[in-house]
């Protein structure tokens, strides 16, 4: 754990084993398939004639050679035609089959690209979908890194509904809070206003209004400590009746990361990681800004980040890979870590 989505050069990618959209023969071709052979090198090609092919939806691992990671696992993704050919079967299999070999061969992260979107036409909507799909299902019972490599903004793409409806819903938010916000502003004013007074006047009932806020001492401040995000969490997920596994595995975070916040009552997660774990535990918006604020942080109407965030809080949405698909497609920082 955990799957990222990042927009990146896979050749670049500095893991154990990079994914390759090859064509059956093995031996080069276009796109993905083209640039690892010219930076792996002619020793690459060499290795791949010795494999006799690939069937499509199958995997097959070579050395990575020039390349920063060790393999490269090779796998042919199915040509779309218009998806009653069994091509989600096909393209899933690409998926679990190249997962399984890095397994295998002890890898602890992987990067794939968005196998058949090139070339093959595989709708990129739906291609994401099957990859996620078939990457968290795989990460529910194994520990790895994996990630979702995107060369540039038009190789990805989520639903055109969805996004227009995140779109429409962050329009509205910033509308309506910049109107209440103006509103609040001349109201202020013209009541002060109103009163006719010079401008001392003026500024002695503006100090009226704000209220000094009395100095509060420590020992105060101490008798008000309340249960950390460490001991909420905790609770929330014996409250939901799940396991640890379950609940870090739901928030896209890492094993060793939950430990730390399990075994220190004080430790201050990033609002990323907050955020995650009200996901996971699938709270409504008013549990999910208490867990949050638990770790120093809150959700608001100036953020698109916070505003995407509360749009699937609202709708119930707790798919966090769908989430962060939609985030990655407003470039906001993706949830867990």
């Amino acid at each position: 754990m955990p799957l990222h989505i990042i927009r990146q050069d896979i050749t670049k990618m500095q893991v154990d084993a990079i994914v390759n959209a090859a064509n059956k023969s093995l031996l080069g071709g276009g796109g993905v398939d083209g640039a690892i052979h010219r930076r792996a090198g002619k020793e690459l090609l060499e290795e791949c004639k010795t494999l006799g092919g690939c069937g499509t939806g199958e995997a097959k691992i070579t050395k990575g050679y020039k390349l920063p990671c060790k393999y490269i696992i090779h796998t042919v993704g199915p040509v779309w035609q218009g998806g009653n050919k069994g091509e989600r079967g096909m393209l899933t299999d690409c998926y679990h089959n190249s997962l399984k070999l890095a397994r295998k061969y002890e890898c602890e992260s992987i990067a794939c690209p968005l196998i058949s979107s090139g070339t093959y036409g595989y709708p990129k909507e739906e291609a994401l979908k099957v990859a996620t799909e078939a990457i968290s299902e795989f990460l529910c019972y194994f520990d790895m890194t994996v990630y979702i490599v995107i060369f540039d903004k038009s190789s990805f793409a989520i639903s055109e509904k969805l996004f227009a409806d995140v779109k429409s819903f962050i329009d509205d938010v910033y509308a309506e809070e910049h109107t209440y916000n103006r509103s609040r502003i001349l109201t202020s004013f013209e009541r002060l206003s109103s009163k006719s007074c010079g401008s001392q006047q003026l500024e002695d009932s503006v100090c009226m209004a704000a209220p000094a806020q009395r100095s509060v001492t420590l020992d105060e401040m101490i008798t008000k400590l309340d249960e950390s995000f460490s001991q909420m969490l905790i609770r929330k997920i014996d409250e939901k009746g799940m396991t640890d596994s379950e609940c870090y595995k739901k928030a896209n975070v890492d094993r060793k990361l939950f430990s730390k916040i399990r075994n220190d009552i004080n430790y201050h997660p990033k609002k990323t990681t907050a955020v995650a774990f009200a996901i996971a535990l699938e709270l409504d918006l008013t549990e999910a800004r208490e867990l949050i604020s638990k770790a120093g942080y809150s959700l608001t109407r100036s953020s698109k980040f916070d505003i995407i965030i509360e749009y699937f809080l609202l709708n119930k949405n707790y798919n966090i890979f769908e989430i962060n698909e939609t985030l990655f497609a407003f470039d906001q920082v993706l949830l867990g870590v």
